[in-house]
Parts: C-alpha cells; sequence; structure tokens
C-alpha cells in the first residue's frame, strides 16, 4: 500500500453519512416491517421468522413507549399519548398474531404509517 492508499482508507469512514435520530427509527422500523412482511407471505412456514420480527417489534414499541412516558420527551403531550396508545396496541395484538388468533397486517400499516411520518418528518425539517 501506498500512502495515497492508506490516507484513501483513512478519510473514508469519515465519509459515512450522518444518522438522525428519526432516520435510524425509520431504518429500525424498515428493518423489522420487511421481515414481517417476508415471514407473512410464506405462511405457516413463515411463522418462526414472524415470530422473531414480532419480537423484535415488541423491543422496538416498548422503548418507543419508554421514551414518550419520559416527562422529559419533547413531543407533544397529544402526539406522546397516542404513541403509548399505539405501543399497547401493538403489544396485545402480537400476542394474538402469535396464538394464530390474528393476522399481521395490523402490525405491518402501523409500522408502515410510523415510517410515513419519520420519513415525511426528515424531508420537512
Amino acid at each position: 500500500m501506498n500512502a495515497l492508499t492508506l490516507a484513501r482508507s483513512a478519510y473514508r469512514s469519515a465519509q459515512s453519512p450522518v444518522r438522525t435520530a428519526r432516520s435510524t427509527e425509520y431504518e429500525a422500523f424498515a428493518r423489522i416491517t420487511s421481515r414481517m412482511k417476508k415471514a407473512a407471505s410464506l405462511g405457516r412456514s413463515g411463522f418462526a421468522a414472524l415470530a422473531e420480527a414480532i419480537h423484535d417489534n415488541r423491543k422496538l414499541w416498548a422503548a418507543l413507549a419508554s421514551d414518550v412516558a419520559d416527562a422529559r420527551n419533547g413531543l407533544p403531550q397529544d402526539l406522546r399519548a397516542r404513541i403509548f396508545y399505539l405501543a399497547e396496541f401493538t403489544n396485545h395484538h402480537s400476542s394474538l398474531v402469535l396464538k394464530r388468533q390474528a393476522d399481521p397486517n395490523a402490525l405491518i400499516e402501523i409500522n408502515t404509517a410510523i415510517m410515513r411520518g419519520l420519513r415525511s418528518a426528515t424531508v420537512t425539517s
């Protein structure tokens, strides 16, 4: 390796895009939602993968619920309450899906709506 190659590799990592909290949240929702969609499309053979994706989705929503329950959270109270309600609904509906008493479409739709909101907030910010 010559000096030019070493210099390029040293600065390459500094050129990676800066992630905002919103873009990080968006990516987490996108990854989990994609996994739920793929597993759901497989039907019964995808149930184990669906259960794993739902578990991760529950963890994500639990983190959001914890965040919006904090009095120091800067979001408006009404929005915080709606997010907390969605977290509760997601947890309950996840239980029904895992018991095979409901399908995961509501979870996928909620996540997709959140992703749209995060994307539009990122664009307008």
